[in-house]
């Protein structure tokens, strides 16, 4: 298990707004909205991972051409 660590970001009223209202609807707290947001978008960028962050072994990893 990764050790968590605690970070700060700087939103607007109006975001953080936008961030509890998807939380709720989630039924996720914040922190756990946000990671999962960056989870997904790292993903859809990256689905073969990066040189750095590769995917869990035994993942599917759908090929797709460069979008460009």
């Amino acid at each position: 298990m990764a050790h968590k660590l605690v970070r700060t970001f700087t939103v607007t009223a109006r975001e953080l707004e936008m961030l509890d209202a998807i939380a709720r609807y989630h039924g996720f707290s914040k922190s756990a909205t946000i990671t999962n947001l960056v989870k997904k978008e790292f993903w859809r960028v990256f689905p073969a991972g990066n040189a750095s962050i590769r995917p869990d072994r035994g993942a599917r990893v759908l090929e797709r051409e460069h979008e460009g």
